[in-house]
């Protein structure tokens, strides 16, 4: 058996990749943004000359739009690159690969601990149901506790490393208690499968996927630990530039009346999510059902509650330092998502 010193080790040394893999995107990223000749001379902006690059995750913000009918009528063009989870999506902006992109609530706490240059722009919250932990239905595993000593899959930086850690505290075990296997949700899934993990921390649809397909039994959710905030990142040099900002504003606009659009058509989304990820439509409409979005406004109670989650992290020594998350968000787009003033 390992020791456990060993793995605490180990996962600090993955966790200090992440951060020092950021830092490197961070340091290779431009200044420009690609649409500085959208601007004439009198610093008027034309959008059909602008050029939005944006960082998704499969069925995510693109299919969400569409289904909304949110991508009718842009003025400006949407180049989209697609990630596997928020670190890596995170880690492109960084680069200056992109503009903007949707995470979940713990991606940009690990970019922010790297001081990347990076701003929240746009929040909702999807409640904490769909953010579970996972285990095989012939598991023994009854609750979390029952985790003490056990190896568990998670995206490490993803919002469901942040559950598990909550999960854990909250069952009063320590993060060293578990072997962590850091794995993306399509090897993390084969790896449940094939029972080389006793269970799995994971977020919707990819939830409701293992319950469905793996017959897999939740023995704890977020809805009482989880914020299940979602938020649009964008890049500091997309900020700066004012023909890229004019088009993101319009973005997150769109991205908000999307948001609300999908929590009055749930059926109507779920079917569009299905055809984008390839899961079946029972599950994806049981995704929908556990999610109950509600845009909100980038304001001190969002600021607070990503504090608390960043604090938590340090003293798991899972991010190296204490950091202020505030001034990694800003509110200049609350009008135009929230309508707020």
């Amino acid at each position: 058996m390992t020791p456990r010193s060993d793995l605490r080790r180990t996962k600090l040394t993955v966790l200090g990749a992440v951060l020092t893999s950021v830092l490197a995107f961070a340091g290779c990223g431009g200044d420009a943004t690609g649409n500085e000749g959208a601007v004439d001379d009198n610093g008027k902006v034309d959008l059909s000359k602008v050029t939005l690059i944006v960082g998704d995750q499969k069925g995510g913000s693109k299919a969400l739009l569409q289904a909304a009918g949110q991508l009718d009528d842009v003025d400006y063009e949407i180049e989209w690159k697609e990630f596997t989870s928020g670190p890596p999506l995170l880690e492109a902006l960084n680069a200056g690969a992109i503009h903007v992109g949707g995470v979940g609530n713990t991606p940009p706490l690990f970019a922010a601990a790297a001081q990347s240059p990076i701003k929240i722009v746009q929040g909702a919250t999807y409640g904490g149901t769909g953010d579970a932990i996972v285990v095989p239905s012939g598991s023994p595993i009854k609750d979390v506790s029952g985790l003490n000593g056990k190896t568990v899959a998670v995206a490490e930086g993803s919002s469901a490393n942040y559950n598990l850690l909550a999960q854990l505290e909250e069952a009063g075990l320590k993060y060293s208690d578990v072997t962590v296997k850091n794995l993306q949700p399509g090897d993390a899934l084969a790896a449940f499968d094939a029972g080389h993990v006793d269970a799995w921390a994971i977020w919707e649809p990819f939830t409701s996927q293992a319950e469905q397909e793996a017959g897999a039994k939740v023995i704890a959710d977020g809805s009482e630990l989880a914020n299940g905030y979602v938020f649009q990142v964008a890049s500091e040099t997309g900020l700066e530039d004012p023909a890229t900002k004019e088009a993101l504003q319009d973005y997150l606009s769109r991205i908000a009346r999307a948001q609300v659009w999908s929590q009055t058509h749930q059926e109507d989304w779920a079917k569009v999510w299905a055809q984008e990820t390839g899961l079946s439509a029972d599950i994806t409409l049981a995704a929908v059902k556990k999610r109950k979005i509600q845009v909100v406004p980038i304001d001190q109670t969002v600021i607070d509650s990503e504090q608390e989650m960043a604090d938590s992290f340090v003293a798991n020594k899972l991010l190296p330092e204490e950091f202020d998350v505030a001034p990694f968000f800003i509110d200049d787009f609350n009008a135009s998502t929230t309508g707020e003033q």
